[in-house]
């Protein structure tokens, strides 16, 4: 089917084209050697009020990751747009995605030649040009950057793809990656298509046999990898669980009592939170996912065990928590020490955002409040699309719970907001004879349990 160039010349919000041409050069650059070159252009979802002349710009897509979801599909397309500050059109070219039709799933390794690609960014100058809008010629002649997709990710192999009847398409995949002081570190990963740009679970993966990690090399068929629970490497579950820290005097009571303290965790993923509490911090925990898939996922690659001490269902948290707070589940206890939130919203965009808009109400709230146990936490990962919903969630919050605080996660995207059930009280264990909170901060990073910084209290409180 032919491509209608003229509609190129003004950018319209969210349009998207894909297709292809003859390469203008094959024998240029190995980076993009097909006789044929897939071109996608996506114009911005959000443009300004008072427009300005249009920034574009282009990216080539990395050798051996055409068929990235990233690189591939619109919503890949849309979060490399959306991290572009001030982009209004972005032009992806690279080669063909190429399907393997093989039994055995080829390996990605980093390739990089700054002078070939410099070399093809001349090359490939008119041709962006072309497909520019006319409206950015308004001063002269147009440049148009290039720019370049950087990660840390060294290789990677994918384990397998399947789809789940909620989050569609996924993928499980090894990556090695740039670790600290270039030591070598070894991640297994789970995303979602429709979110491509977004790792939903990440966990170390070591050896079997540790004397064997000098010779490791992702995809070897003489190595068995396998999950190390012992640490939380995503970002954010370090400060969810160093939320803990505000709860570390009832933890201790239930403790020397001889009882577990009880977690609700509302987004399983792949089992990194869940796992982390129950192994290293000996807590009773029920998780809460909405796909069947992504749990058969979870046991089969990253070490989820559910069994005496992880109960594991299938649902939306939301109704579940509506439903525990009514008595309506008699195998559940419905009272926790703390409600973990790791939810995020499919609504793409204007980017990725945590918890879902649906999350942020009254009755979900008032239902949260009322299965914590009196000194218990509601802890949520918080990615706000903008700083009016961050606001509003806070807002929200403020008018059920008492007491809220924050940890800023350090990343630029990600808060972790902590409500509190009750008013501080003084307990009769002091931090430095408290155990509990010894040992969580030997686990995790004690600076983000410093980090905790109260940011209000409840406009109005209520009692159960």
């Amino acid at each position: 089917m032919a491509v209608d160039f003229s509609i190129l010349e003004t950018i319209h919000p969210s349009r998207f084209l894909s297709f292809t041409i003859p390469n203008p050069n094959p024998a240029l650059c190995p980076s993009l050697a097909s006789p044929l070159i897939r071109i996608a252009i996506l114009d911005s979802p959000i443009l300004p009020s008072s427009p300005p002349i249009p920034t574009v710009a282009a990216m080539i897509v990395p050798k051996h990751r055409e068929s990235d979801w990233l690189f591939s599909t619109e919503a890949g397309h849309l979060q490399l747009l959306l991290a572009s500050p001030n982009i209004q059109r972005l032009m992806l070219i690279g080669q063909q995605p190429i399907i393997n039709a093989s039994s055995s799933p080829s390996v990605y390794r980093r390739w990089i030649d700054s002078d070939s690609l410099n070399n093809l960014e001349v090359t490939l100058k008119p041709l962006v040009t072309a497909l520019s809008p006319k409206s950015c010629f308004k001063n002269g002649n147009l440049e148009v950057p290039f720019l370049r997709y950087e990660d840390n990710v060294f290789c990677s192999l994918v384990l397998e793809k399947c789809i789940g009847n909620f989050v569609g398409e996924m993928l499980v995949e090894d990556v090695e990656i740039e670790g600290a002081n270039q030591a070598r570190e070894f991640r297994r990963r789970l995303r979602f298509k429709r979110m491509p740009n977004l790792v939903q679970t990440e966990i170390r993966i070591v050896p079997k046999k540790a004397s064997c990690l000098d010779s490791l090399e992702i995809g070897s068929n003489t190595l068995e990898l396998i999950p190390d629970l012992g640490a939380l490497v995503h970002v954010y579950l370090v400060p969810m669980v160093a939320s803990l820290a505000l709860t570390g005097s009832r933890i201790e009571e239930l403790v020397e009592a001889g009882l577990r303290p009880k977690a609700l965790c509302l987004g399983v993923g792949g089992g990194a939170l869940v796992g982390f509490l129950k192994t290293q911090l000996d807590f009773e925990v029920v998780g809460v996912e909405v796909d069947e898939e992504v749990l058969r996922v979870a046991r089969k690659y990253f070490g989820l065990e559910d069994g005496d001490l992880i109960q594991v269902c299938v649902g939306d948290g939301m109704e579940l928590m509506d439903k525990l707070a009514h008595g309506d589940v008699g195998h559940i206890d419905p009272k926790f020490d703390v409600i973990m939130v790791d939810l995020d919203s499919d609504n793409l965009r204007n980017g990725v955002s945590a918890p879902p808009m649906e999350f942020v109400r009254k009755d979900v709230l008032l239902a949260a409040r009322s299965i914590l146990c009196e000194s218990g936490i509601f802890v949520v990962n918080v990615i706000p699309p903008s700083k009016s919903f961050y606001e509003m969630l806070i807002h929200d919050f403020q008018e059920i719970f008492p007491e809220l605080y924050e940890i800023d996660v350090g990343n630029g995207e990600n808060f972790v907001v902590i409500a509190a059930k009750a008013l501080p009280c003084s307990s009769l264990i002091s931090d430095s004879e408290n155990k509990f909170l010894q040992k969580l901060r030997l686990l995790i990073s004690g600076a983000y349990m410093d980090s905790i910084k109260r940011i209000g209290s409840a406009m109005s409180c209520r009692s159960d």
